[in-house]
Formats: C-alpha cells, sequence, structure tokens
C-alpha cells in the first residue's frame, strides 16, 4: 500500500474503455473498510455510469450557471468557476463517477448547534478516509482517479438529482488514465511537522 500512496496520481484525462465492474466492487470494498468514528460507517456510495452520468452532468452544469448568475451559494469563490467547468470536462470523460455521501449528514446549509456541528465534522472525517481508501485501491489497479470538490458549485442541484440520500461530500472520477503526471510538490516535514517532548 505503501507504493500505491507514492504512485497515486490525480488524474484529468481518461481513456475512452470501461471499467470492469469487479475492479469497482473492489474498490468500493476497499472503501468500506476505512475508519470511522464510533464506528458509524456514514458512507453510501453511489456509481454513476452511462444515461445516468450525462444527467448527473447536466444538473452540475445548472448550478454553475446558477452560481454565475449571481444566486450563488459560493459568492467569494466566482474566480474558480471555470476550474469548475474543466472538471465537468474531465467527468465527460471518466466512464465511472462515484458520489460520496454523507447518509447521516444534514447538510451544508444546516444551522447546527456545537455538538451537531462536531458529529458532522466527525462523520466527514470517517467518509474523507473512506475516500481515500478508493483512490488507493483504484491506483493498485491500475485505473486513474480524481478527488472532487466542485461539486459545491452544484452543490443543490446534485442534491437534487440524487434525491434523499444524504449529505453529498464529495465526486470521485475513475477511469483508465490517458496521462502520466509527474508527482506535485509537497511541504518538507520540516514545514509542516512540528514535534513536543
Amino acid at each position: 500500500m505503501i507504493q500505491a500512496i507514492r504512485d497515486r496520481r490525480s488524474i484529468r484525462a481518461f481513456l475512452d474503455s470501461p471499467v470492469n465492474r469487479q475492479d469497482i466492487e473492489d474498490i468500493l470494498q476497499s472503501a468500506v473498510l476505512a475508519p470511522s468514528s464510533k464506528n458509524r460507517q456514514p458512507w453510501k456510495f453511489v456509481v454513476v455510469q452511462g444515461a445516468a452520468k450525462n444527467e448527473m452532468l447536466e444538473a452540475f452544469r445548472t448550478g454553475i450557471a446558477r452560481e454565475e448568475s449571481g444566486d450563488a451559494l459560493l459568492p467569494q469563490s466566482r474566480k474558480y468557476i471555470e476550474a469548475a467547468k474543466y472538471t465537468v470536462q474531465i467527468l465527460e470523460q471518466a466512464p465511472v463517477v462515484i458520489l460520496a455521501v454523507n447518509p447521516l449528514g444534514k447538510g451544508v446549509l444546516a444551522d447546527l448547534t456545537p455538538e451537531e456541528r462536531i458529529y458532522e465534522t466527525c462523520n466527514i472525517q470517517s467518509l474523507s478516509a473512506a475516500v481515500q481508501n478508493l483512490l488507493l485501491a483504484a491506483t493498485e489497479k491500475g485505473l486513474g482517479s480524481l478527488w472532487i470538490c466542485d461539486i459545491f458549485f452544484a452543490y443543490q442541484e446534485l442534491c437534487t438529482w440524487l434525491g434523499d440520500q444524504g449529505e453529498l461530500i464529495a465526486a470521485v472520477a475513475i477511469g483508465h488514465p490517458n496521462e502520466s503526471p509527474h508527482a506535485r510538490p509537497r511541504k518538507p516535514l520540516a514545514e509542516v511537522v512540528e514535534w513536543r517532548e
């Protein structure tokens, strides 16, 4: 698994070839083996392909258009809308999109008590561990993946498209990579680690 951590890259170009269903199931099995706060296992994964993917992408485009029109959930993030449009183009190429949902979640617009906010944060941490497992399992299978947070530019539209599934947390594009990017620079340990003895 250490090698998968070193080899994992964010892939933004995919070949036009399907992903074997067994590989998808193996990847998802790795995801659900992640640790979770109080073993709540606060995750649901919606695998989106084919015609359903086209519907999901239309909801994504509708949300981006709403953000541009002025009725924005993320008004201070308008400078990133072009990147969100690019993300839609990436998703068009990817044969598989997995939506990671917290079925126990209240949603980003919910007014939470401090206790509810902590509960929500712990569940998001748990789901993030599951997504990381998913990415590493995809890498081990020779598949490319991209963890996507631009979904929040279309949060309302994507949640409506999903129906009553819970709180949408992330999307992951999966497919056979059509690029081999170099490793991105990382901050040195000396900059991000503080030792206290």
